[in-house]
């Protein structure tokens, strides 16, 4: 076993290390971690574990003669026993932090740590079939059971400067977990609080002498319990009135649920309102309770669809998988057969090719077919969906029917995943099956949907839905299609969706399946201009004139078959990429064919980036409106903080020609502070407007306003959004967190900058938040060294934690204010000091080691106190008084050498 032991719970390492080695002499540093027991000390170099070595005195100033005995550094470092708190490593991945007994075999013998089963489990790992009696010993919970003992060759490193523990496993008793596992063990559930995210913004226009000031909050909240999860979300507006009118004001809420976390299932229960996937059949709105697979639980590497690799190895071998000429893994294997199954997805295909490195130096390659649609799971992976509930769709339906669904997706190899699902409601019934393909030639998932639908005054409509996906990477030309997917639904076929549409639409009495807009002709999807009114023109159509909602529809719309495309092809590094959108509708019940689409082209000259983009889309009166848009970006420096110059210019059938050119940009040493400019002309009533935006990122919030002038009309606005939440140590106030969240706890560490945020801090109290945290996977979070004081004494500057999804999860740093010192020590006969005698505060606790000349650099708690100076491992010396200045513990920046005069206790 080996140690590695150096500063662990420095003051300030950066600012120290110079210091503490003119100190002590380069022979050892302050040892501020001690295990739990109060009289527990670890100090001294960094040095294998038993390793003799012998310091050769006549290097010490005076011959030696006046120094401490220094027979416990010659045996390297002691480490003594108690409880750590550690990061615990398996083969350089990390797996929890949690407790760690240490024991000494024999009195002058480094404390080594001690085995347990839930220290096993953490680790996922299992012991040897042939260590028995260390496997019985490690059951019952009696004595020290060694690692050693339990799994032939494995081996701990201890690296107290860093609270790590590292443990080397074989790989034949690894367990070959994928890269990224975290023990479900080590996911943690968080703390009892209340969340909330909110957005608030409001906007004030004036306009021809008339004004009018809109005022919008989007509110996130939620309550968490142990597992259970509390949220909502919900939006208030209010509308000043003018000319005339009533001001107004409106509250909604959008979605109100429970959630929690089912790990063995590697899934979610919901109750209340939520989504379904989408995986299998059409998403869906629903009010009810949901149960459903939940991907992120699984390591990073698992998550997405690749292919597992197999092959077989003559030697301890180098294996590397390329793909598109890129290298993106690398492991090494024993002789025999080897299993790669913890590839991280690489986009949506191209073959990867696998490259075998024996020890000898000869290679063998072979190629494996990769593309991914959806659909397709690896090997061996299971996804599933359950929910039943009430349909919702607040704006289009009256009533509220009950729907179930059911879905099942399984990998069964590297060529095939299978997929099903059944659906169910009022008077409708709808079944799927279908399979995904890995093939050369791309990948490709076919499936077919049998529905039945019964429509109150429209007899029963049965159909059936054809659905065909494609996706494929051309390496040769540097053509992507990502996705291309045909849908062919025949006459009698109903989405469930469309099928309630139509059951409330015959209720309320409206033509069902007759979709026209009531009050504009249309001629193969345009609206016809007339000189008639829109009445005349609406009875030459043989619709209904609706005043009171021009745009009403008089039916449902029924598709026939819809064709999508998103493909992205590569010119060279020269010459720019081009990329399309492309969707195009059929219906059954509409003339016409709707095309939409977007066509790009970006490339750059030198610094002076742009890009040319042509589109269709629709009107909101149903017609269509192509543009185009120029869009040319240049950065006016070189600097980080150098502000971009972009220019745009666009064309559109409805909106006419408009330029515009916009000045932005960053400031501060952490970008915190953002600012704009833009001035704009536009055709017609548009005409010439300026307007200019500022924002800042305060470590409570983030604030941005902007102000704007043009042809007859002003504008302004703020906005404000930010986060609070509350728990058992007080209400904090951050930036936006997302939804799950961790709460650094450093005290007296307050104003110390989090890395993991833009702009966050710790504040007063010594608690701070850390937003967008990634469930059940590891996140480090850092605290920057740079800003701490010469009187914090931190643990570490980094915590890990693997978060349940919406958890509020606690990341301490053991830190307390402290007052470093140097002193000058000399004896009642006038001399220096010995050197390697450590300093004991009144517990005890070792807070500094004499280097020479009677020098030490201390580290003390207290502003005065009485400390001891003690050698050959527990003889006093005597003892010398210390005084420090109460401004100077938590603000220091620099130390002088403190004479004392140490007297015989």
């Amino acid at each position: 076993m080996t140690f590695r032991h150096a500063t662990a719970n420095a003051i300030n390492a950066p600012k120290y290390s110079a210091l503490a080695l003119a100190c002590v002499a380069g022979l050892a540093t302050m040892g501020w971690a001690m295990p739990s027991n109060a009289a527990a000390a670890a100090a001294g170099p960094a040095t294998a574990s038993n390793s003799s070595v012998e310091f050769d005195r006549s290097m010490l100033a005076g011959g030696g003669a006046n120094a401490a005995d220094l027979a416990r550094f010659e045996h390297g470092v002691t480490v003594l026993p108690g409880s750590y708190s550690l990061d615990v490593y398996v083969n350089g991945a990390w797996k929890a932090r949690t407790d760690v007994r240490f024991a000494a075999p024999s009195d002058d013998a480094n404390a080594e740590p001690c085995v347990t089963t839930d220290l096993m489990n953490r680790m996922g790992l299992a012991p040897a079939k042939s260590a028995t009696a260390a496997a019985a010993q490690l059951a019952a919970g009696t004595g020290c059971v060694q690692l050693a003992d339990l799994i032939p060759g494995a081996t701990f490193t201890y690296d107290q400067s860093d609270l790590r523990l590292d443990a080397s496993i074989p790989q034949a008793y690894s367990g070959q977990m994928p890269r990224g596992y975290v023990s479900p063990a080590s996911w943690d559930a968080g703390v009892p609080a209340f969340l909330l995210n909110y957005n608030l913004n409001s906007y004030h226009t004036s306009n021809s002498g008339q004004s009018q000031t809109s005022t919008y909050l989007g509110l996130n909240a939620g309550f968490n319990l142990g597992p259970w999860h509390l949220r909502e979300q919900s939006t208030a507006t209010w509308t000043s009135g003018g000319a005339g009118t009533p001001s107004q004001h409106h509250w909604q809420n959008i979605n109100t649920y429970v959630q929690r976390d089912l790990p063995k299932l590697h899934s979610t229960l919901t109750i209340g309102d939520s989504y379904t996937d989408g995986a299998v059949f059409d998403s869906l709105s629903l009010r009810g309770v949901q149960l459903g697979t939940d991907d992120s639980m699984l390591p990073q590497s698992l998550q997405g669809y690749a292919p597992v690799i197999r092959g077989v190895a003559d030697s301890n071998a180098k294996v590397t998988v390329s793909q598109n000429g890129v290298q993106i893994y690398q492991t090494t294997v024993a002789p025999g057969p080897f299993v790669i199954d913890d590839m991280y997805p690489t986009g949506y295909g191209g073959d990867l090719i696998v490259t075998v490195t024996e020890a000898d130096g000869h290679t063998h390659t072979f190629s494996m077919p990769y593309a991914s649609v959806a659909q397709l799971l690896r090997p061996g992976i299971t996804r599933f969906d359950i929910a039943a509930g009430q349909l919702r769709n607040t704006y289009a339906l009256t009533n509220k029917p009950g729907v179930i669904e059911g879905t099942i997706q399984h990998g069964f190899n590297n060529l095939l995943t299978g997929y099903a699902g059944v659906q169910g409601s009022t008077g409708y019934a709808a079944a799927l099956v279908g399979g995904a393909f890995n093939t050369r030639f791309g990948a490709l998932a076919l499936d077919v949907t049998q529905a039945h639908a019964s429509i109150p005054g429209y007899g029963t409509h049965n159909g059936q839905s054809f659905r065909i996906t494609y996706s494929k990477i051309i390496p040769e030309t540097k053509t992507s299609i990502t996705v291309a997917a045909y849908r062919y639904s025949t006459s009698g076929f109903l989405s469930l969706g469309n099928a309630e549409y139509a059951r409330d639409y015959a209720q309320r009495g409206i033509d069902t399946l007759q979709y026209q807009l009531a009050n504009i002709p249309m001629v193969d999807g345009v609206p016809v201009l007339s000189l008639l009114t829109p009445a005349q023109r609406a009875a030459l159509a043989g619709t209904t004139y609706n005043p009171d909602n021009l745009l009403t529809p008089t039916g449902l719309l029924q598709q026939r078959d819809r064709f999508t495309l998103t493909t992205n092809q590569q010119l060279g590094e020269r010459y720019g990429n081009l990329y399309a959108n492309v969707s195009v509708n059929d219906y059954w019940n509409q003339h016409g064919r709707d095309t939409q689409f977007q066509f790009g082209y970006s490339n750059h000259i030198k610094r002076l980036s742009y890009n040319v983009t042509l589109s269709r889309g629709r009107t909101g009166l149903g017609g269509y409106d192509n543009q185009v848009f120029l869009n040319a970006s240049l950065p006016l420096g070189r600097s980080a903080h150098a502000p971009n110059l972009s220019v745009n210019v666009s064309h559109g059938d409805t909106t006419g020609t408009q330029e515009q050119a916009m000045l932005s940009g960053t400031a501060g040493q952490w970008n915190q502070f953002t600012y704009g400019a833009t001035a704009s002309h536009g055709d017609g009533a548009i005409g010439d407007t300026v307007s200019a935006n500022a924002g800042y990122s305060s470590p409570y919030a983030v604030f941005n306003a902007s102000a704007g002038t043009g042809s007859g009309y002003s504008q302004q606005s703020v906005n404000v959004s930010g986060a609070v939440v509350a728990f058992r140590g007080g209400v904090l106030f951050g930036q936006p967190t997302g939804d799950t969240v961790a709460i650094v706890h450093a005290p007296d560490a307050g104003g110390t900058r989090i890395a993991n945020a833009p702009n966050a801090q710790v504040n007063s109290s010594g608690y701070g938040l850390v937003p967008y945290l990634t469930p059940y996977q590891l996140n480090t979070i850092q605290l920057d060294p740079q800003d701490f004081s010469l009187g914090v004494q931190l643990d570490a500057t980094s915590a890990q934690v693997a978060p349940y999804q919406g958890a509020v999860v606690m990341a301490n740093f053991k830190s307390q204010a402290g007052s470093p010192l140097i002193v000058k020590i000399r004896m009642p006969d006038g001399k220096p000091a010995p050197f390697g005698a450590e300093v004991l505060d009144a517990r005890g606790n070792t807070v500094g080691i004499v280097g020479q000349a009677g020098q030490a650099l201390l580290g003390v708690h207290a502003t005065s106190g009485t400390l001891t100076l003690q050698q050959d491992q527990g003889t006093n010396i005597c003892r010398f008084n210390y005084q420090v200045a109460a401004h100077d513990r938590k603000a220091a920046t620099s130390l002088q050498p403190i004479p004392v005069s140490c007297a015989t206790p």
